[in-house]
């Protein structure tokens, strides 16, 4: 008994390319970005989720770094209001609000660099665009500023301190820390992806930055000759746009030129750097 086979033989192309061009690559990453701003409830919802597991088990929750912030605030403010000759008064709403947006700027910092390796198993399992995970970042670290917004309210209150309208202009500096809290996430996210060993350095760079920085010390402290180089350093020229203005005064106009210049590299630094590392992100993990 023979069976006659009868092969069906269709055309096949295969076409291989070494790379995507570089307007491919760029209508790639705008995808990438806009589908994760659709996702922006789920983004939500993981930061949120984040918040809880981090705290499961505890009775304040969020609350306890605010108490620890509060302590610290307190502890440090009487010290250096010694040291530095300040009156207490004035000194400890700046070193209040001071401590807390630095607080959520080096957190922000730190965990942007395991923006993706975090959620490796994800990135493995489900398609996601990318950009939902530095939104998911950012949430988690505005969830945690919220909370710590207590201690600079509180302070407030106890020295009868109020920024008046002046407090409103803080809102464009916020708005820029938005933008480029997520072109930092998407810029160290896949650098330290590729390089695991870029965390470390980030912390060390961090807290050297804490102490140039006028965090726990004023800029009028240096006297003018020191004040006038003050905007050639970007953690001082961003975190000086939102606490002027809360502090009842305004950033300076050289300050918003070195942090709108500052954010301009570091946004075209990272869109740079997804569009050709974006392809590549889940074979790094």
């Amino acid at each position: 008994m023979s069976q006659a086979v009868t092969p069906i033989a269709r055309e096949s192309l295969v076409e291989f390319r070494a790379s995507r061009t570089t307007s491919e690559r760029n209508l790639l990453a705008v995808r990438d970005v806009r589908e994760g701003m659709r996702l922006w409830r789920l983004a939500w919802t993981l930061g949120w989720l984040d918040i809880r597991l981090r705290y499961r088990g505890s009775m304040l929750g969020p609350f306890w770094l605010t108490l620890s912030t509060a302590i610290m605030v307190a502890a440090l403010g009487y010290l250096y209001a010694v040291l530095f000759h300040q009156d207490i008064a004035d000194y400890l709403p700046f070193l209040a609000l001071s401590q807390v947006l630095w607080g959520f700027l080096a957190a922000l910092v730190s965990e942007s660099c395991t923006t993706f390796t975090e959620a490796e198993p994800v990135i493995r399992s489900v398609r996601m665009p990318y950009f939902l995970f530095a939104t998911r970042t950012l949430v988690r670290n505005v969830l945690v500023l919220l909370h710590n917004v207590v201690v600079i309210v509180g302070v407030d209150i106890i020295f009868g301190v109020w920024p008046g309208a002046n407090g409103l202009l803080a809102l464009p500096g916020l708005a820029l820390w938005m933008v480029d809290a997520l072109a930092l996430t998407m810029l160290l996210g896949g650098f330290c992806a590729r390089f695991r060993d870029i965390l470390p350095i980030v912390n060390s760079v961090m807290q050297i930055a804490f102490f140039v920085t006028p965090v726990i010390w004023k800029p009028s402290q240096l006297g003018p000759s020191g004040v006038a180089h003050l905007p050639f350093n970007p953690f001082f020229d961003m975190l000086e746009i939102v606490r002027a203005p809360l502090l009842g005064g305004q950033a300076d106009h050289m300050v918003w030129v070195g942090a709108l210049a500052y954010s301009v590299a570091l946004c075209g630094l990272s869109w740079g750097f997804f569009t050709r590392a974006r392809p590549r992100i889940a074979y790094w993990l």
